[in-house]
């Protein structure tokens, strides 16, 4: 039997954004907080996906070392893609994961804490970003998050990139409830667009 593999599979190592890690070790949160530099797991990137799958199926790591991932999009064919990895940042806020205190602060373009993509190529190389970082100025996702999902408006070939994201996940109770929004971006283009504000609570 002919056996087929998965178009992707993304490994993550939640919450704890690093340099590339080829071999297995222990890593570290990369938060600055004195309660978080103890804060370890350990990593194996090297260790195929642990999941099930339909018979014939296999699974094999696409790319790693991402920062809590939660949207894919697909620009191509199946002979030539790209592929638009949104990494969300931090899921629940904790002590460890608050974007704001990053030594850079919440606008410091390599804040692991803040949502933003990264793109593929077709052999999981990165050939861009992080795109979308926030900005000062307004641009870029909402630096709390979480950023949900991305889409292009054309499917494979590709158009506007539309993405989902919020600010609700702060350390403030009740905090930011009505920012969820849809916004695109041009796939070559480093701005961002609001299109629409949908309170959370709808």
């Amino acid at each position: 039997m002919q056996r087929r593999s998965l178009a992707a599979w993304v490994t993550v190592a939640p919450l704890l954004a690093l340099p590339t890690v080829t071999e297995a070790q222990t890593v570290s949160n990369p938060s600055t907080a004195p309660d978080c530099m103890s804060n370890t797991a350990f990593y194996n990137p090297t260790l195929p996906p642990s999941i099930n799958l339909p018979p014939g199926f296999t699974a094999s790591v696409f790319a790693k070392n991402l920062n809590m991932p939660t949207g894919i999009a697909f620009l191509g064919d199946a002979t030539n893609f790209q592929v638009f990895v949104l990494e969300s940042g931090h899921g629940l806020p904790s002590v460890c994961n608050d974007e704001m205190a990053w030594p850079g602060g919440p606008f410091d373009i390599n804040n692991p804490f803040t949502p933003d993509i990264l793109v593929f190529n077709r052999n999981g190389t990165l050939v861009r970003g992080p795109l979308g970082k926030p900005t000062s100025g307004g641009g870029g996702f909402q630096p709390s998050g979480p950023a949900i999902d991305v889409a292009f408006v054309n499917g494979l070939s590709g158009g506007r990139l539309f993405a989902t994201d919020s600010n609700q996940s702060t350390h403030q109770h009740n905090g930011q409830n009505n920012s969820s929004r849809i916004h695109y971006r041009e796939p070559d283009d480093r701005g961002s667009h609001p299109l629409h504000h949908q309170p959370a609570d709808r």
